[in-house]
C-alpha cells in the first residue's frame, strides 16, 4: 500500500481532541507559519472539504475534494480525486484521521493513501512527515492545553 501516516499520543481525552480536530482546524491544520482557512466542511460522505492553505511569502494552495467517511467522534477520511460537484481531479490521496482511546489520553493517527508509489515517494519528498508531524503536534499543544483548564 502507497501510505504514509503519523501517529501521536495526545495526553487529553478523545472528545477533547476530536473537537479540536473537527472544529479548530484554522489553529492546527498546516506547519506554522503557514495557515489555514476552511470554506466549507460539509461532513458526510459526498459532502464538500474545502480550505485554502497560505504562506508566510503569499503562497496559496487550495484544497478542494469531497468526505468520503465521516464517524462522528472517530473518523473521518477525504480525497481530493473528486469534487462536491462531482467533478474529477487530478487525485493526489485519500486522507483519513482518526483518533482512538489510550489509557488516560488519545491515539491521533493520520494516514496519506496514494494511488501510486511514484506519488507517495512525491508526498514523503515535499516533506510530509515533518508538516504532518508538526500539525499533529500543534493539534496536540491545542487539546493538551484545554484539557489542563477543565
Amino acid at each position: 500500500m502507497s501510505e504514509l501516516s503519523v501517529t501521536r499520543f495526545i495526553a487529553a481525552p478523545p472528545a477533547v481532541v476530536w473537537d479540536t480536530m473537527v472544529n479548530r482546524m484554522n489553529e492546527w491544520w498546516c506547519p506554522r507559519p503557514w495557515r489555514a482557512e476552511v470554506v466549507e466542511q460539509d461532513r458526510r460522505p459526498g459532502g464538500r472539504s474545502a480550505m485554502v492553505m497560505y504562506g508566510p511569502e503569499g503562497e496559496e494552495m487550495p484544497q478542494e475534494g469531497i468526505f468520503l467517511a465521516w464517524e462522528e467522534g472517530r473518523m473521518f477520511a477525504v480525497t481530493d480525486a473528486i469534487t462536491a460537484d462531482l467533478q474529477p481531479s487530478g487525485p493526489f490521496m485519500i486522507g483519513i484521521w482518526d483518533v482512538a482511546p489510550e489509557g488516560e489520553g488519545t491515539r491521533y493517527t493520520a494516514r496519506a493513501r496514494h494511488w501510486s508509489d511514484e506519488a507517495r515517494e512525491q508526498h514523503e519528498a515535499m516533506g510530509f512527515t515533518q508538516g504532518w508531524d508538526a500539525a499533529a503536534a500543534q493539534l496536540a499543544e491545542l487539546c493538551e492545553a484545554q484539557a489542563a483548564e477543565a
